[in-house]
């Protein structure tokens, strides 16, 4: 004789099933992000800038903006460097550009002539971390927000990146690269004695102008940055 009672799935699988679905529903969601305009700024211009272009990243606040003839055009969000993998400050350019094919540097790649490592401008597959210290330095975008960056800017476009002010450890000499060798060039353009790009990298004209700091502030001028010199500078 067949049970009158027939069982029933206890309650907590249909529990477990729901909250399954809405897990994979959500990693799809995810992953859709980076055509959604979550991370985008409204009310910015579409078209194309035409007077000369620059590249400005602030990275405490994780943007990136295109000026147009020294002022502000479009603002992007973006994601910068970890603590332990910071992107690098000062004065870069783009020295050639590529097409990617949607990996962990997303549709586009514009390359930075860093010394010291290969970072770069680029798209990514990861777009929840737009907005975050998340990459190993280089500059993460929207594959969308790449793409239209790499028709504005031509290779030559100069890149500032700016961070938290950092504090300068170490005594500074020629060949030696980093960014207190960026934040020492900066002073000294700041004061007059530097022309060259703060390009982080402790070059003979970098030398000649502590020289000549060294000189004019009566130190004898031995082009290294020792403790003396840096106060002197204020840094």
């Amino acid at each position: 004789m067949q049970s009158l009672f027939i069982k029933k799935p206890p309650k907590i699988l249909s529990v477990v099933t729901v909250l399954l679905v809405s897990f994979i529903v959500g990693i799809i969601a995810y992953n859709q992000w980076d055509e959604s305009e979550l991370y985008s700024i409204a009310g910015q211009p579409t078209e194309a800038p035409k007077g000369k272009l620059s590249i400005f990243i602030k990275i405490p606040a994780r943007t990136l903006e295109i000026h147009e003839d020294g002022k502000v055009y479009k603002t992007y969000r973006i994601a910068v460097g970890k603590s332990e993998t910071p992107s690098p400050v000062g004065e870069w350019v783009i020295i050639w550009k590529s097409y990617r094919a949607g990996d962990i540097f997303g549709t586009r790649f514009l390359a930075l002539n860093v010394p010291w490592g290969g970072y770069g401008i680029h798209g990514t597959n990861q777009p929840w971390s737009i907005g975050n210290y998340a990459s190993h330095g280089c500059i993460r975008m929207r594959n969308k927000d790449i793409e239209e960056l790499y028709e504005w800017v031509p290779v030559g476009t100069p890149v500032r990146i700016e961070s938290h002010p950092i504090s300068i450890q170490r005594q500074l000499r020629m060949n030696l690269m980093g960014p207190d060798v960026v934040k020492l060039q900066l002073k000294l353009r700041n004061l007059g004695y530097l022309e060259e790009r703060a390009d982080g990298f402790f070059n003979k004209e970098t030398e000649t102008a502590v020289k000549r700091f060294q000189y004019d502030n009566g130190l004898k001028a031995t082009g290294v940055v020792d403790r003396k010199t840096l106060d002197l500078l204020g840094l």
